[in-house]
């Protein structure tokens, strides 16, 4: 068996393994748990791993309090994770305390405070921060290649060359996007179309629709990767749901690319793998 595989088997099993605690938590005597916050365009995740850096527990919210990668309604966005933190301490019965973050890449001097300041509100200890591929990463474990992230508003893009990131590059177009298009090409207003495109049975019919959308992040890839030696590409993001949105991106990029079982729950994972109890000040 590649090493390829065994890297890809891991990450669909830590997803796997979190899908099942976001509808039970496992509830045990972890000395310390971890937890990763990710505040997405179209939703907020909080992923809770033990002190063997297990999944234990989860929520999300889909929420409209990020947009493009930056914080919008500041308020909104404290008052959904502190929700989401006490739904889940009341089902461990333990108090988090310890919490990472992430953002865009390459948007640190424009909101890193903000996001910062957001998950302290809410009650957590921040103890890491870093850029949304890179967290995913800890997931994906990738030592050449690049990490794409394709959010809500944004399409984040990390190169990796021996494991460590030496590329990093955020472009505007993601979720957000693909909504405008179902809007438009049905009638629907943008929640209606936000909503219509999660359902997995409407994937088939909707692929050639938003297949321009997908070249256009097809072609933000390939600009982002020319110069450096990428022969796989992994996908990530709520937005990478779409059923086959990968085989667009491997035709246009004529690259590999993989997508991990519910690519929306990869980075959050990467960011609570990234929780420690280093406290940033």
């Amino acid at each position: 068996m590649s090493e390829g595989k065994l890297t890809f088997e891991y990450c669909d099993k830590l997803v796997h393994d979190f899908e099942k605690v976001i509808d039970k938590a496992i509830v045990g005597n972890s000395k310390v748990y971890y937890t990763g916050v990710d505040l997405g365009t179209a939703c907020i995740v909080i992923a809770v791993l033990d002190e063997n850096y297990r999944p234990v527990a989860g929520a999300y919210r889909y929420a409209d309090v990020v947009r493009d990668g930056m914080v919008v309604d500041y308020i909104g966005a404290v008052k959904i994770v502190r929700e989401l933190k006490e739904e889940i301490e009341e089902k461990l019965g333990k108090e988090l305390l310890y919490a990472a973050a992430a953002i865009p890449p390459g948007t640190d001097a424009l909101d890193s405070g903000a996001i910062k300041n957001v998950v302290q509100a809410a009650g957590f200890e921040l103890t890491n921060l870093l850029d949304e591929p890179t967290a995913a990463n800890e997931v994906l474990k990738i030592e050449n290649g690049a990490v794409v992230d394709i959010g809500g508003g944004t399409t984040g893009i990390s190169i990796l060359k021996d494991g460590k990131v030496v590329y990093i590059a955020d472009e505007p177009t993601g979720g957000t996007h693909f909504s405008l298009v179902i809007s438009g090409a049905y009638g629907m207003n943008f929640s209606e179309a936000d909503k219509f495109k999660r359902d997995n049975r409407r994937h088939k019919e909707l692929l050639p629709v938003l297949k321009p959308v997908v070249e256009k992040v097809s072609s933000i890839i390939n600009q982002h990767i020319n110069g450096y030696d990428v022969n796989e590409i992994s996908l990530v993001g709520g937005t990478c749901c779409l059923t086959g949105i990968e085989e667009i991106i491997e035709k246009q990029t004529g690259i590999y690319t993989h997508k991990p079982h519910n690519p929306m729950f990869v980075t959050p994972l990467g960011i609570a793998l990234s929780c420690t109890k280093e406290i940033i000040e």
